[in-house]
């Protein structure tokens, strides 16, 4: 589904006609499903900055579904590229500390959904990145994040 366009300078191009969209859509950093969804519709139109935008978010993605579409995007384009490989640690720096952090603001006794609620609302990047890096076992595995994470000491009188 390659088409060409002409700029301004009749110059022909491979861009989609919605390229600055997509563009915002694949650097998006608080959905993985419209990166995701950016990458495929990128893939379909071979230029030079399609192909830059792909590389990006195949090296950079935190998570790695985006990536793996994008390296099979360039793969399709004939690029040589390698695939990097899955994170074994935090996908965004800290996450540890924010969660830790989180969980001592709510008070003595909130539950795991309050717990889960404000991550979606203080940090929806960190919230949407996990989810779509652990799938089916996101809730599992925040769970497992919420009760091994120190909570809040309640006050001496």
């Amino acid at each position: 589904m390659t088409q060409t366009n002409s700029n301004s300078d009749n110059k022909p191009t491979n861009l989609p006609p919605n390229y600055d969209e997509l563009k915002k859509a694949a650097n998006r950093q608080a959905n993985w499903k419209e990166r995701l969804a950016a990458v495929e519709e990128l893939g379909n139109w071979k230029s030079e900055p399609t192909i830059d935008l792909l590389t990006h978010r195949m090296n950079h993605d935190s998570v790695y579904q985006v990536q793996e579409a994008a390296y099979k995007q360039l793969k399709n384009f004939g690029e040589n590229v390698h695939m990097p490989e899955r994170k074994k640690y935090d996908l965004i720096k800290d996450t540890s500390k924010v969660l830790v952090r989180i969980k001592k603001s709510l008070p003595v006794g909130h539950t795991y959904e309050d717990f889960k609620e404000k991550l979606q609302k203080m940090r929806s990047d960190i919230y949407d990145t996990y989810k779509g890096d652990k799938g089916e076992d996101f809730e599992s595995w925040l769970e497992e994040q919420w009760k091994a994470a120190p909570f809040k000491q309640p006050r001496r009188r």
